[in-house]
């Protein structure tokens, strides 16, 4: 299978929370990464969310809210005097050097950018707190390679359904012009529906089709705008049974229910990511429920990259173990590691790929 032109091709990480040292790690089209509790996975995906906030100029605020760079240098400041990152996308790429400042910021030791098959480099400085992907001078050909780049990076999407409580939202109205992606929380759902339903209605009934396969009972989604003194519109996120026009709010759904929708419509929409990254998206699912994300994940892999962790049997049986990257900590820190699929032929004769991490012959099992 072949990966899509913006999509995650290798990647280095030194420095990063738990990530001490991560070279050279090859993404495909579809990431499954498994370990125990603790073992730094979420600290992976903290990556993606600092890079997605790095190319929009939020680099510092980012820091902060996470304690400061004592917070993010593996083992503090003291132990580390540097993060490093290096991120691939086909022939093209980006690198940045961070280092502590005394406020428990970062500054740039080095950012640069990577074009033509890595034969060309582009140095954007040093010495400056917010990345420069988008404010220095250049010819019509760097320009055009700086845009792929920050594409590239912009077009990492990480999601996180987690939050079902009576306040997430998703529960709540949201302005009706949010529509033009899913956010990350899926606090726009409605808006971001209502504009499938009208631009793209192929593909709304694709998606409430599906969602009536997890949840029977489901009929459809009640999308009525409505206008405020203001004059602008919202909408909130309803729904109606199977033969029956009466509307019922989101809150009698399940936590499970609202969650395998999020994710439905972020795996089946309109206009993908170039890659999707979601952590544990099984919880709270219905084994079923379960079975039916391993096979749109892996629909969703012919549109996008996928990126994703479990702890779920079920769902790993829906892949390969070529998918698979197994994450352990050793002597303190995280290791990142691949399985050859040809050394576990004999095993998979008897076993499933879930059965075989439950049994600790894939690793990535609690010691």
């Amino acid at each position: 299978m072949t990966t899509t032109n913006n999509s995650i091709t290798e990647l280095s990480i030194k420095g990063f929370m738990s990530i001490n040292k991560l070279d050279q790690l090859k993404l495909k089209q579809i990431n499954v990464l498994i370990g125990a509790n603790g073992v730094g996975k979420s600290n992976f995906f903290s990556y993606f969310r600092m890079l997605g906030e790095l190319v929009e100029k939020r680099l510092q605020v980012w820091m902060r809210k996470q304690g400061g760079a004592d917070r993010i240098l593996t083992y503090g400041v003291k132990e580390t005097n540097q993060f490093e990152s290096f991120i691939k996308f086909g022939l093209h790429g980006y690198k940045c050097v961070l280092a502590p400042t005394i406020d428990s910021g970062f500054t740039f030791l080095e950012e640069s950018l990577y074009y033509d098959d890595f034969t060309n480099r582009k140095n954007l400085g040093s010495g400056h707190t917010e990345s420069k992907l988008n404010d220095t001078s250049k010819t019509s050909n760097q320009r055009l390679m700086e845009n792929k780049i920050c594409q590239s990076i912009s077009s990492l999407k990480v999601f996180h359904f987690h939050d079902t409580s009576d306040t997430a939202g998703v529960k709540r109205l949201c302005s009706l012009h949010d529509n033009d992606y899913l956010r990350s929380d899926a606090s726009n759902l409605a808006a971001y529906l209502f504009h499938l339903r009208d631009k793209y209605n192929d593909t709304y009934k694709q998606i409430r089709k599906t969602i009536a396969l997890a949840i029977p009972f489901f009929g459809d989604f009640i999308l009525k705008p409505q206008s405020l003194p203001s004059g602008e519109e919202q909408i909130r996120l309803l729904w109606r049974q199977k033969d029956n026009d009466y509307a019922l709010w989101p809150s009698q759904l399940s936590d499970g229910s609202i969650r395998f929708i999020c994710l439905t419509i972020a795996l089946m929409g309109h206009n993908p990511p170039a890659t999707i990254i979601i952590d544990e998206p099984e919880l709270g699912l219905h084994p079923y429920a379960i079975v039916l994300l391993g096979a749109l994940i892996r629909s969703a892999s012919m549109r996008m990259q996928v990126i994703i962790s479990t702890q779920s049997v079920p769902l790993l049986n829906e892949f390969s173990i070529k998918d698979l990257i197994v994450v352990e900590r050793e002597k303190g820190v995280s290791v990142f590691k691949r399985h050859n699929e040809l050394d576990f032929q004999r095993w998979l004769e008897d076993y499933s790929v879930g059965e075989l991490w439950e049994k600790n012959i894939l690793g990535g099992r609690p010691r």
